[in-house]
């Protein structure tokens, strides 16, 4: 496998031209006093565009990350961008951690050193891991798949091959929200032999969904809940899971209109309580955006739900993950199965019930995910 280091260099052209739309939005209007019960607030939208055009420093933010060993790997026959960041510590444990939409690689910048240096970030030197933290295919400095069938099973192969041919790990364990978990569950469920355990944030299980007399009342609530939130939150989903390239038109041409699409998100799904940037400053929101606009990835990253409607996942209750199997239930994800719920689906070795963060686990509260990550895959060394 062709793997060779990899440096972040977004051209000045991409920037200015970036700019330059920026500052000739034209604005929606918006009904009196909206908020944000419309979908996302017209007047913080527009602080955050104006601050993208003439206060963001992508310069700077480049700098750090490529303080970070990037690489790229021909996997399969596309270009796929990596952090592989060495363990320091006597016997550190390869761990693939994957991130989610809207997210992404830069999701896991905070917590890669708490993982990879535990001792110099108040831990200990003998919880090292070897980190790899991969952009998704058509995500970020990955390459955009040009035919179908990029679904998750299809990635958890990909991210296969690339521990095992590409980096000569003879076992490893993975790590994962969003989509994210869906690849973390799918490489515990299809590599039993070669992945030592998983850890995720969020789940939403197989299927068939047992009949209700053979639910918990906590069962039932979680179903209950995940209905509610299809009704209320999930019209994206069903855009990205139906028609994502007439979607893609907009976002690919307007920053303002792909900052509302994706800010949203990040408000509504983090632990904020309405203030998103009580979690995630501008500079880390929009680190993200422009990662999506230079790679021009938003269209890409959208069909991933398509995908996976196409080829769903094969876990189930006759079919469960058997490898040990960690679950970090964070008070505002997006769903929050219950224990027994998990149990029919997974070899639930740990849940842990964290006192606070949501959907950007990694990003949000990166010292409490890293701990927990220690302590799953501890009894593995």
């Amino acid at each position: 496998m062709n793997i060779h280091p990899y440096t972040i260099d977004i051209s000045d052209d991409i920037l200015d031209d970036l700019k330059d739309r920026l500052r000739r939005t034209r604005w929606p209007d918006e009904i009196e006093d909206a908020g944000w019960d419309y979908g996302s607030s017209l007047g913080y939208v527009r602080e955050l565009c104006e601050y993208w055009a003439d206060g963001f420093d992508w310069r700077a933010q480049e700098s750090a990350m490529n303080e970070l060993p990037h690489y790229r790997a021909d996997v399969d026959g596309l270009g796929i961008h990596f952090i592989h960041a060495r363990g320091a510590g006597p016997n550190p444990i390869p761990l693939v951690i994957t991130h989610g939409w809207p997210s992404t690689f830069a999701e896991m910048l905070d917590i890669i050193p708490l993982l990879s240096d535990p001792a110099s970030h108040g831990g200990d030197a003998a919880d090292s891991f070897d980190v790899i933290a991969p952009s998704m295919p058509g995500y970020g400095f990955s390459d955009r798949p040009a035919r179908r069938g990029m679904s998750p099973a299809r990635i958890a192969d990909m991210w296969h091959k690339l521990m095992t041919d590409g980096l000569g790990y003879g076992s490893f364990v993975a790590q994962g929200g969003d989509w994210g978990a869906q690849i973390t569950t799918t490489l515990g469920l299809s590599y039993p032999d070669t992945v030592s355990g998983i850890h995720l944030t969020m789940a939403s299980g197989g299927s068939p969904i047992p009949s209700e007399d053979e639910l918990s009342e906590a069962e039932k609530e979680f179903l209950a809940h995940r209905e509610w939130w299809q009704q209320a939150e999930g019209a994206y989903g069903h855009q990205h899971r139906t028609k994502p390239q007439t979607l893609s038109y907009g976002l690919n041409d307007s920053p303002a209109g792909l900052a509302a699409w994706i800010v949203e998100k990040w408000r509504t799904w983090s632990d904020c309580g309405g203030d998103v940037e009580s979690r995630f400053s501008k500079d880390e929101i929009l680190t993200h955006l422009t990662v999506y606009w230079a790679t021009q990835t938003i269209s890409s990253s959208v069909r991933l739900y398509y995908e996976s409607g196409k080829a769903p996942s094969q876990l189930s209750a006759d079919n469960p993950v058997t490898v040990p199997t960690s679950f970090a239930k964070f008070p505002v994800e997006i769903s929050y199965p219950p224990r027994e719920w998990l149990e029919r689906f997974y070899n639930l070795a740990r849940y842990t019930e964290m006192p606070s963060g949501g959907h950007f686990a990694a990003a949000e509260e990166p010292q409490l995910l890293a701990e927990d990550i220690r302590a799953s895959f501890r009894g593995l060394r």
